[in-house]
Order: C-alpha cells, then sequence, then structure tokens
C-alpha cells in the first residue's frame, strides 16, 4: 500500500491481517522484552493470536479507530507504533509503540511517532494527543519528552503486571503545541 521512509534503511508501513505469519515471528523475538511495557492483549503466543490482534485492529480502523503500524529495519518487521484510542468526534488519540531490543536505539519510534501525531494532529484535526506508560519505562518517557509532550499526571498503582501495580504516567500534546521536533 504505502511505506514511509525513516531513515537507515527502516519504512514505516500499514501492519494488516496478511502479516500474520511476519507479526507472529516478530512477536517470537520480541515477546518477554515487551510483555512487561504493553497490553496483555497486545502480547499473543502463537499464529492465530497474532491473526486476532490484527483483525481487531483492522476492524478498529474500519470504523475510524485505532490503527496499527509496522516498522520494518531492512526488510524484517521490528515493531511499531498505533493509535491506541482514536476518536476524531472527540478530537482526541492515544499514541503507542514496541520494538524488539535489536532495533532499539536508532531513532525509529520517535521518528515514526511523529508521522502519526502529523496526521493525526494536522491532517484529521484531532485537538489532543495522548502517550501512557507505565512510569518506570524510562525508554517511553524519553520517546514522550522528545515529540515535546507534557507529563500531565501519574496514575497510582494502575498497571497490573506479573503480581504487582505500577504507575502509570500519562503525557499530552495539544495541536496549538505540536510543531514535530523531528523535522
Amino acid at each position: 500500500m504505502f511505506a514511509l521512509p525513516l531513515g537507515n534503511d527502516a519504512s514505516l508501513r500499514p501492519l494488516e491481517v496478511w502479516h500474520a505469519e511476519e507479526f507472529a515471528a516478530h512477536l517470537d523475538r520480541a515477546r518477554e522484552h515487551i510483555r512487561p511495557w504493553v497490553g496483555p492483549g497486545f502480547v499473543t503466543d502463537d499464529l492465530d493470536g497474532a491473526r486476532a490482534t490484527l483483525r481487531r485492529y483492522a476492524e478498529r480502523q474500519a470504523a475510524d479507530g485505532a490503527r496499527l503500524y509496522g516498522i520494518w529495519l531492512g526488510g524484517t518487521l521490528v515493531g511499531g507504533v498505533m493509535f491506541t484510542e482514536f476518536d476524531a468526534r472527540m478530537g482526541y488519540c492515544e499514541v503507542g509503540c514496541w520494538l524488539e531490543p535489536g532495533a532499539e536505539g536508532h531513532g525509529l519510534v520517535t521518528r515514526a511517532c511523529a508521522v502519526l501525531l502529523d496526521w493525526a494532529l494536522g491532517t484529521r484535526g484531532l485537538h489532543r494527543a495522548e502517550w501512557h506508560c507505565r512510569a518506570d519505562n524510562d525508554r517511553s518517557a524519553a520517546v514522550a519528552r522528545r515529540l515535546g509532550m507534557t507529563l500531565e499526571g501519574v496514575r497510582r498503582e494502575f498497571w497490573p503486571y506479573d503480581g504487582a501495580r505500577y504507575d502509570k504516567q500519562i503525557w499530552g500534546v495539544l495541536a496549538s503545541e505540536w510543531t514535530n521536533p523531528g523535522r
């Protein structure tokens, strides 16, 4: 369909149901690394689960809701970005990401999220975008900072994982503040 260059042999493309086998293989490489940081419904353990996740996002996109995009590096799916929430009527979206360990440290997530924010806040005219992450996820919070977002609050002990509860940060940027620091 389309591929937007992210630099250094990387591209951003729609991640669709027909990518299920590639997505499942990617999750095999990334699963344990991303499991603490993403919602439990996203991290699947087999091809059927991968297909179900992609189908769920395709259905939500068809209803002008959440959307899912993959990041390919050197022709291999290594992660992605998404609108975990997208509500044009309310003028709001939430952006999220994941990446397998070998692809970290290249700025791919920041550049890909900037593409999503340009589209949501510019083209679609949404009023605000949010970023949610566990408070102890320093890499995720750093992306929000690089995107020019403001830490708006912390939901204490909101995020359950592996028998414990973690604080959740909420970052935000308004359309009037968005300048795309990645340009």
